[in-house]
């Protein structure tokens, strides 16, 4: 089961990101801290790049098509999850829009981009928590050690281990930039180092 494991420490690290969005969004607000935008350009491409490019595909794949092969148990949980993925494009599309239009007007639009950005988090909070709560049980319930074998694998080399070739998403490496993130963010949540250049 360590396809859910990992799954867990993307939802984490994720929530990472949200919280640290947040935060800066807070003190911005309160005056405290100027916004800096080549850090929040940074963060929104993390939250589109790694779930939307890379987490999602992979649920979609491995977890949510095998757990319908197997079982009509979750079946309107699954719809929905996967109704929610398809729409990431879109909703990383209004995002970057808003983010954009807050750098282009960081007075007049700076209530948009965090009314945009709740919108975002809200929706990740609650989709995540369907997935642990409803899809996670199902998984454990119904995958044999075969099924876990196949889908352990992929989430671990984020290649297809039937084929053996790479999964369609975007080639980065996620943990150097979520560290680069996190190094960034102002305290407490992070060093305060700033997004220094390749």
């Amino acid at each position: 089961m360590q396809a859910l494991r990992i799954i867990q420490d993307e939802h984490q690290a994720l929530a990472g990101i949200i919280h640290a969005v947040h935060y800066m969004l807070k003190e911005i607000g309160a005056g405290q801290m100027q916004p800096d935008f080549r850090l929040l350009r940074a963060m929104v491409h993390y939250l589109d790049a790694y779930p939307e490019q890379r987490h999602h595909p992979r649920e979609d794949h491995y977890l949510f098509a095998r757990l319908k092969q197997l079982t009509g148990d979750g079946a309107e949980a699954i719809a929905r999850l996967e109704r929610e993925h398809a729409m990431g494009d879109a909703r990383m599309q209004a995002l970057n829009d808003a983010v954009r239009a807050y750098e282009a007007d960081p007075t007049g639009r700076f209530d948009d981009f965090v009314r945009a950005f709740d919108t975002f988090a809200d929706f990740y909070r609650s989709h995540m928590m369907l997935e642990e709560r409803e899809i996670f049980p199902l998984c454990r319930k119904h995958f044999s050690s075969e099924d876990w074998r196949v889908i352990d694998a992929a989430f671990r080399e984020n290649r297809d281990p039937m084929t053996g070739e790479a999964l369609p998403v975007e080639q980065e490496d996620f943990q150097r930039i979520f560290s680069r993130l996190v190094a960034a963010a102002p305290p407490p949540i992070g060093l305060g180092a700033g997004l220094a250049d390749d």
